[in-house]
């Protein structure tokens, strides 16, 4: 009921906020969004792990390896590509090659891909982003059917090679 009222006594922002998802909607249609997304979201677990500190209890857990250095650049990586998905929907190839390849290679280096967080997102972003193809610039117009009769002469054939 809040939002209602809230929306009552501005009319241009209902009509603002409708044209702004519609333009978010095609803006979405055009580029790998979920493939971007899977991406960006296998960078933070492959970070995070190496340098966290929990405590269970009272007795120390720390997961910090020499993979420190590793699953930082792996997970700084994964996020750009995440981001050049969005705005470069072009090199979805490329983008979507590498993130496959950071999240393997994230298994052995980052703490078995951010316990397997950051691997099956990469793993999921990198394979829609290989998936995704650009919508067609032209969409072909309808074809009409003309329905009068077609008659076809006995010396016509276009089909002899």
């Amino acid at each position: 009921m809040l939002i209602p009222r809230f929306l009552a006594g501005r009319p241009g922002l209902r009509a603002t906020a409708a044209h702004s998802r519609l333009r978010f909607r095609a803006w979405r249609g055009e580029r790998p969004f979920w493939a971007g997304l899977f991406t960006i979201n296998a960078g933070p677990p492959i970070l995070y792990w190496p340098y966290a500190h929990l405590d269970l209890g009272g007795i120390p857990l720390a997961l910090s390896t020499t993979s420190g250095a590793g699953s930082l650049i792996i997970g700084t990586l994964l996020m750009a590509l995440g981001i050049s998905l969005w705005l470069r929907p072009r090199q979805r190839v490329f983008a979507g090659l590498s993130t496959l390849l950071l999240a393997l290679v994230s298994f052995p280096v980052a703490n078995l891909g951010g316990l397997f967080l950051g691997l099956f997102s990469g793993l999921i972003g990198g394979s829609l982003a290989l998936a995704w193809l650009p919508p067609d610039p032209i969409e072909p117009a309808t074809a009409t059917v003309s329905h009068t009769p077609v008659s076809a002469t006995a010396g016509d054939n276009t089909f002899d090679t």
